[in-house]
């Protein structure tokens, strides 16, 4: 009875202990997401900070997005040019350049762009909201361009979010018709450029690092936004004759635009895309909480309940993925396990073969 209980009480706590390995994976993973959360809510509040004419006063979005991409196109270029910190990839053509990232530069930078822009107009709380249609929009052009397969259940799924998202657009006290148009434009662009990274890159075989992918990327959105920043906004700044170039302000908002790009790919190819769209859903709650408790915007109970709606719907679409990456991963271990089997089957086979005509040879 004793060594039983002993036995069974060794085998229990054998079981519940977790092996180094396992351990440093998961504490990297929680790393990269804590890193990401926090550099995304940076940004955010940041870029909300310069652009809010209450606040820093400085509403040229173009402007702002630009001197992103020119101080991301710059580091870029001194690591990886200068520096030679990575390599880049032998596979990258001017012909693949010009089919492949170009458009996904130009998509890249509308998304930027009016992202930016809805933050004139919109609370930082609204705008999460709103980005709770990512995967509405991601499914939607996936499947429009053959990249996912329609099913009823999950567009069932995505009209639940979409019902959620505008119950909290119903209630928003300070509703905006442009900035909603904006955010919706910027989340559409954002889509597009997600799933023509799948088609264009992936489907090609080439790999990009953080570095590389900024490097190539961060100069074409930079050739984007400088056709409209010249007619649009460069006019504006020559009339303002009160703005002077502050390089603190927007040298630590820029390095901070560079450090997130950095760790969006770094979250995405440590982890998972599946792991950042949960880790989003967790900065949205922290982003709404800090705007509610600090900035003092207005939400309210109709914009919770209506947002809190689209979090079950996006939390149970990240869990039907999660589900699908298990049993493809298991089916794929599963097909390993048998051709393993065939191959020890042909072996064994093999050396009874070789048994047999030796003791023939022997007889």
């Amino acid at each position: 009875m004793g060594s039983a209980t002993d036995t069974t009480g060794t085998s229990s706590s054998s079981t519940t202990i977790v092996s180094p390995s396992i351990l440093k994976k998961i504490i990297l993973s929680y790393t990269y997401v804590a890193i990401w959360i926090f550099l995304s809510f940076t940004v955010i509040v940041y870029n909300k900070f310069i652009l809010d004419k209450k606040l820093y006063n400085w509403p040229y979005p173009i402007s702002l997005t630009l001197t992103h991409m020119g101080f991301c196109s710059s580091v870029a270029f001194l690591l990886v040019r200068v520096l030679h910190v990575v390599d880049l990839p032998s596979s990258m053509t001017p012909r693949l350049y010009l089919s492949s990232v170009v458009p996904i530069g130009a998509l890249y930078s509308l998304s930027l762009w009016l992202s930016n822009s809805a933050y004139i107009y919109l609370s930082v709380s609204f705008i999460q909201m709103l980005k709770a249609l990512m995967p509405v929009a991601v499914y939607s052009i996936g499947v429009l361009f053959r990249k996912d397969a329609f099913k009823s259940s999950t567009m069932i799924n995505m009209l639940a979010i979409s019902f959620g998202v505008a119950i909290a657009a119903y209630g928003e006290a300070k509703f905006d018709t442009w900035g909603v148009l904006l955010q919706l434009g910027a989340v559409a662009f954002e889509a597009t450029r997600l799933v023509l990274i799948q088609i264009l890159l992936t489907s090609k075989g080439i790999n990009l690092n953080p570095l590389t992918s900024l490097y190539y990327v961060a100069p074409c959105c930079f050739v984007f936004l400088l056709l409209p920043w010249i007619s649009v906004e460069l006019p504006l700044l020559k009339e303002n004759s009160t703005f002077h170039f502050d390089y603190f302000v927007f040298g630590t908002n820029s390095s901070c635009a560079f450090a997130l790009n950095l760790a969006v790919f770094l979250l995405v190819g440590k982890t998972s895309a599946l792991t950042m769209n949960v880790a989003g859903v967790v900065k949205d709650w922290l982003l709404i909480a800090f705007s509610w408790s600090v900035i003092k915007d207005t939400v309210t109970v109709v914009n919770l309940f209506g947002y809190g709606l689209a979090f079950l719907g996006v939390a149970y679409y990240n869990h039907l993925k999660l589900k699908a990456l298990g049993e493809k991963e298991a089916a794929e271990r599963k097909d390993e396990e048998g051709e393993d089997e065939e191959g020890g089957g042909l072996l064994d086979q093999k050396e009874r073969d070789e048994t047999t005509r030796k003791n023939e040879s022997e007889g």
